[in-house]
């Protein structure tokens, strides 16, 4: 009986996730329990231990006496999360360099070329597709499951900002200009190049996200 409720739970989970990231369940947005119990067929006990998990996630905050609420990235979260993401991600590049195969090389050649077609066809959403799946790729030949695991909880709590840094002007074309730095270096077996190039790549993401920021504002106070 415990290995279904841990099931369900893990399943109650994942859905909420999903509409989360989906931005169906708002930033700030209060979680009604028994709207969501009825609405997945559910009892309380599965999702409060779904909604535990959440929590722990941090995409979820909980306020005693009054529930769980969707959690709000600020711009200070930003600020503090990409220098630690930054660094954890630019040792997974050294590791990859000292770890890849060839053929794991080759396969990641790949994925720039179709990172280099979007580019130039400008077709973001497919850059933003592949960017991750490269990110991806250089995690798992890093082979270090605890670099994985801390860098994937940030992840998450950075997709609750729904960021979309390469709307900035020139962000495309440095965005690919840093990739291909990257893996220059992870070619070379230049394990701590390719760590500088990794940190530089996720630092400008930043700053580029700062200044849309400042853009916007800019517009909503003329």
């Amino acid at each position: 009986m415990r290995v279904v409720l841990n099931s369900l739970h893990d399943e109650v989970a994942s859905r909420l996730r999903e509409r989360i990231f989906a931005g169906e369940l708002a930033p700030g947005g209060f979680l009604d329990e028994p709207a969501l119990c009825a609405e997945m067929g559910i009892s309380r006990t599965p999702l409060r231990e779904a909604l535990k998990v959440l929590t722990a996630e941090g995409l979820l905050r909980h306020e005693p006496r009054r529930g769980c609420f969707v959690a709000e990235i600020t711009e200070r979260d930003l600020d503090e999360i990409f220098p630690v993401i930054a660094l954890l991600e630019g040792r997974c590049a050294f590791e990859a360099a000292t770890h890849a195969s060839d053929a794991e090389l080759a396969a990641l050649a790949h994925l720039h070329d179709k990172l280099e077609r979007a580019a130039r066809a400008r077709r973001i959403n497919e850059y933003y597709a592949v960017n991750f799946a490269i990110h991806e790729a250089i995690i798992t030949l890093a082979d270090n499951r605890w670099l994985a695991q801390v860098i994937g909880d940030l992840r998450k709590i950075l997709k609750l900002a729904r960021l979309q840094q390469l709307h900035a002007p020139g962000r495309l074309e440095q965005s690919l200009s840093e990739h291909l730095a990257v893996f220059a270096a992870l070619k070379a077996r230049d394990a701590e190049g390719a760590e500088a190039a990794m940190r530089t790549h996720l630092t400008r993401q930043r700053v580029a996200l700062r200044e849309l920021a400042r853009q916007q504002k800019s517009r909503l106070s003329a």
